[in-house]
């Protein structure tokens, strides 16, 4: 998933770099933390090589899984963290015409597990969403929508999530920031390609959530550092982490087209569209005008016009209109899962609004807990450590971390954005991407979208895209696609399929092999 790093202010979609908690907000586990820093990170290379073969598209591909560990090392040649990974690579490909592609999740605190476990892995969980998955025993089933028939795969872990750890004498904190983090990728990438004789082949970057953040800025990093780029896939994204201050509006009309959709899903239109795709561009044409104009007088807003616009975003988002009028026009997204099946007494999900929670009590202001986090954490968990174990082989002492929330309370979150001279106090990277591609004018940038993401709102996505002020012969390689999913698109096994879809012409388009 994941796991987006919030400063959640009622639910929203803002950050402060000095009070942050993680999306995630399991409890840390002092006592397991203090037991897995008795054991010793390997501060050597090594790797554990199994072979399969999935059947995708009706052809069986025989292929390497490998997992192992990759050494970073410091300006001085030392050893400074283990990078644990898992690469999928097929047996008959060259290493000049066969893509790479490089998974990570986001967080900041996540490991890949969530992306290796349930997209385009040669195996993956299969889950009951939008519902809750029952408990074990869960099922790993062959991954008909694998991407390994288009590119080798390389799922990577963040330093201090999953198996990778600080070794030497370095600590958390040379990895926990923006910057910091963008270094390690960046060092882990180079080795990879390095080891495998991959220098030569097509390479592309896929993150989520605060993974799409990274890949912003280490695609120009890496770049700058002679390595480029056939492509970056941005799943989720968010690439500005703006500071919440009064007056400050953005939020509220980026999430408008997000409420709409997930009204639409739930039926909760007084006169339900028949395509949501066309019903969406007129809410954003709404949100990005009458509303946002409104917002903007503040409280000089008219009477009239603020009963007006109550009225149509009522009729948009299946809100009451006195609710919406009581919140000053501004409904915080927390606010709305729980406000729409509120005479249901179900709320709606975070991470995919097309899940159902149910409160201690309907009576309160916001969700009690996120329904689509809970709904298949324990199977991604799970799934995970039978797979790596029993069917990769490969064992370890130290604790896999799917999630460590020290890393998002210890975060730095200054970025030195590219072409701006003095440091910012939080992370902006759509300029880095832009740099990137001004660079690289063949840089192809896929951006990837869920109509129900309430942690990643598609239109704040389209707003962050749309400002790089690009050069009109660039912008023809920015491109997006949307799904009838939510965060983790490929919960929605349909959704799936069309992304595989999406992505097999991507790859076919970009590598042109």
């Amino acid at each position: 998933m994941r796991r987006l790093f919030y400063l959640l202010l009622s639910g929203s979609l803002v950050l402060s770099p000095c009070t942050a908690l993680l999306a995630k907000d399991a409890p840390t586990d002092k006592a397991a933390a203090a037991k897995d820093e008795d054991v010793q990170a390997p501060s050597t290379e090594s790797a554990v090589r199994t072979k399969h073969s999935v059947t995708i598209n009706g052809h069986s591909i025989a292929y390497t899984a490998t997992a192992g560990n990759l050494i970073i090392r410091d300006e001085k040649g030392q050893p400074q963290a283990s990078v644990f990974y898992v690469a999928y690579t097929v047996d008959n490909g060259k290493a000049e015409k066969r893509p790479v592609t490089f998974l990570y999740n986001g967080g900041p605190g996540s490991s890949s597990m969530w992306l290796h476990m349930g997209s385009f892995a040669p195996v993956r969980i299969e889950t009951a969403s939008p519902q809750a998955t029952a408990p074990a025993p869960y099922k790993l089933v062959p991954n008909n929508d694998s991407l390994l028939d288009k590119t080798d795969l390389v799922f990577i872990d963040a330093v201090g999530a999953g198996y990778s750890r600080p070794v030497g004498k370095a600590e958390g904190k040379d990895f926990w920031g923006v910057d910091q983090d963008i270094s390690a990728f960046s060092r882990a990438i180079q080795r990879y390609v390095t080891i495998n004789n991959r220098w030569n082949s097509p390479k592309f970057l896929y993150g989520e959530s605060y993974g799409t953040t990274r890949s912003a800025a280490l695609v120009d990093a890496l770049q700058d550092k002679g390595m480029s780029f056939n492509g970056v896939i941005l799943m989720s994204s968010i690439l500005n982490y703006g500071v919440r201050i009064p007056g400050y509006d953005e939020m509220y009309v980026g999430y408008v087209p997000s409420y709409a959709a997930a009204a639409w899903y739930h039926h909760k239109l007084a006169n339900q569209p028949a395509d949501l795709k066309s019903y969406l561009d007129e809410v954003r044409a709404f949100a990005r005008g009458p509303y946002a104009s409104a917002l903007a007088k503040g409280q000089d807003l008219p009477p009239a016009e603020a009963d007006a616009v109550a009225r149509q975003l009522a009729s948009y988002t299946g809100m009451p209109v006195s609710y919406i009028k009581d919140a000053n026009l501004r409904v915080e997204p927390s606010r709305f899962r729980k406000e729409l099946l509120r005479n249901e007494r179900r709320t709606l999900g975070r991470y995919d609004a097309r899940f159902e929670g149910v409160d201690e009590d309907a009576a309160g202001e916001t969700p009690d807990y996120d329904a689509s986090d809970a709904g298949i954490s324990g199977a991604f968990v799970t799934a995970f450590h039978d797979y790596i174990t029993s069917q990769l082989n490969y064992h370890s002492d130290l604790e896999y971390r799917p999630t460590f929330s020290d890393i998002g309370k210890d975060w730095d979150w200054k970025h030195q954005a590219a072409g701006i001279k003095r440091p910012l106090p939080t992370a902006y990277v759509a300029g880095d991407l832009a740099h990137a591609m001004r660079t690289n004018p063949n840089l192809q940038v896929l951006s990837v979208n869920g109509y129900y993401d309430f942690a990643t709102p598609f239109f704040i996505t389209e707003f962050d895209l749309s400002h790089m002020n690009l050069e009109p012969s660039l912008r023809g390689n920015l491109h997006f696609v949307y799904y009838p999913s939510g965060h983790m698109i490929y919960l929605n096994t349909d959704a799936l399929k069309q992304l595989k879809g999406d992505l097999s012409r991507y790859y076919d388009n970009t590598t042109h092999l």
